[in-house]
């Protein structure tokens, strides 16, 4: 009779499949297939301990599979990994959402995967040495982080858990800084958003954890010999044993942390205390790793989607952006009837500017502008570049009187900001303003005109100076 363990491949890459079974062969079953269609009735038939899914197919193939294998009573609780490469991030958080426990990465470094694959299948073993409240507890604490984004949020929700379920005197998340200082992130006994910083020197066992990457036990911590060197220390304190657990991912420390619990009682590091504080460990690592992948897109999104809506060289809103803003506040001003007004306006005589001291003193120009409509537009204002030497702002809830006496602001500050570069160092503006008020425009075109023309009556009058117009 075979009890191996049976690892279920699903990926269409032929080099993938047989790179997986070469390495899995002498210690697993393996089983696998190219074809998603198959893939749901094959793990039905072969109920495996594991399961691996290319994420990376045409489509949404793999994440498909993993939300039916998930929600399918048979199959629910397999473990399944993703593979695929770091560069596909978005793929792997929808994998995650769908239910996948954890992914590999492509081109794989075997001893990392086999390594990950027996963490798993670990895992399920390690369940049966614990009670019905341990099981609950870490029902809980997988939910709670599951639809949890921030790293730190999900260290405050370990100690939380761990220090209500178990009998401790303190659990804590300590982090390694520098390779040499170590901060304690959570703690049971910490207020929330708060750090201490500890000498290393007088944490042995923490000392201990960091340099071998394991588990260090100790159940009696006054006599134990790793605890020599701070025995003067120690002597006082109230908890007699510590378990120090490093979060573990693809061979690397996490953030270097590290999962402490202490406990009053002496040989309190049971075989169900240490299989515990194991299996969060290995959810924290989880989650943090997700949290942190997480927290990369959505910067990444939003750096993506800054750079879409910011001009190059002033950093204010693009045209681009500019009309798609417009248009959002005037449909909003036309439903609630609020006063939505805009000033348009440019820089007097530029191109003598551009002509007498060059382009790079021209674009010097464009980014003090810039930076006077940032400091003196309102938060709720949105000021852009328009093109050229063109700049526009769109002030919602805002009359006419209001517009222009920001648009007199603009021009006042303009005017008494000295430019580096230039004979006299002064400039000036001219300015158009436009409202629409109970709904007398007719649409965000008709007030962006009417404000362009405006400004052109301001310029042909003088230069320097704010025309209004209403339809």
């Amino acid at each position: 009779m075979n009890c191996r363990k049976k690892i279920f491949i699903v990926d269409e890459e032929l080099s993938y499949r047989e790179l997986l079974k070469e390495a899995l062969r002498a210690d697993y079953s393996v089983i696998e297939t190219g074809s998603f269609n198959e893939a749901v009735s094959i793990a039905r038939l072969n109920l495996p301990d594991l399961i691996i899914i290319d994420v990376e197919m045409s489509g949404k193939k793999g994440v498909e599979l993993c939300e039916t294998l998930k929600e399918d009573p048979e199959t629910g609780n397999i473990p399944i990994l993703l593979a695929t490469s770091l560069a596909n991030k978005e793929d792997i958080i929808l994998g995650l959402k769908a239910g996948a426990n954890d992914y590999i990465e492509k081109p794989m470094c075997l001893p990392a995967v086999v390594s990950k694959i027996e963490s798993h299948l670990r895992t399920q073993e390690d369940y049966a040495e614990l009670e019905h409240k341990d099981l609950l507890m870490l029902l809980e604490l997988s939910e709670a982080i599951s639809v949890t984004k921030s790293p730190n949020a999900i260290l405050r929700l370990i100690v939380k858990k761990m220090s209500k379920i178990m009998d401790v005197a303190r659990c804590s998340v300590i982090r390694l800084t520098d390779g040499k200082k170590i901060v304690v992130t959570a703690s049971s006994d910490l207020e929330k958003n708060r750090e201490i910083h500890l000498d290393i020197n007088r944490y042995p066992e923490i000392r201990e954890s960091i340099e071998t990457r394991k588990t260090v036990i100790i159940n009696d911590i006054k006599n134990d010999p790793l605890m020599a060197s701070v025995r003067s220390h120690i002597e006082v304190l109230e908890y007699n044993s510590v378990v120090v657990i490093p979060l573990i991912k693809k061979e690397s420390v996490i953030g270097t942390f590290f999962l402490r619990t202490v406990s009053h009682e002496t040989g309190w590091v049971s075989e169900r205390i240490c299989n515990l504080c194991q299996l969060v460990a290995n959810i924290a690592a989880n989650a943090l790793e997700n949290a942190t992948l997480f927290e990369s897109i959505k910067t990444a999104q939003e750096y993506f989607e800054d750079i879409s809506t910011r001009d190059d060289l002033t950093k204010l809103f693009n045209r681009r952006h500019f009309y798609c803003r417009l248009k959002e506040e005037f449909s909003r001003a036309v439903r609630y009837n609020e006063p939505l007004s805009l000033v348009f306006f440019d820089v007097d005589n530029f191109k003598r500017i551009n002509d007498t001291y060059g382009h790079a003193q021209g674009d010097e120009v464009l980014i003090q502008i810039g930076l006077i409509l940032k400091t003196t537009a309102r938060e709720s204002d949105l000021p852009a570049r328009y093109g050229g030497d063109e700049f526009a702002i769109i002030l919602p809830n805002t009359n006419m009187a209001g517009a222009i006496d920001l648009a007199a602001r603009i021009a006042t500050t303009v005017k008494n900001q000295k430019i580096k570069g230039l004979a006299n160092g002064y400039l000036s503006i001219s300015a158009g303003v436009s409202a629409c008020i109970n709904n007398n425009v007719q649409s965000f075109d008709e007030l962006l005109k009417l404000a362009d023309e405006a400004m052109y009556q301001s310029k042909s009058q003088g230069k320097g100076r704010i025309s209004g117009r209403i339809s």
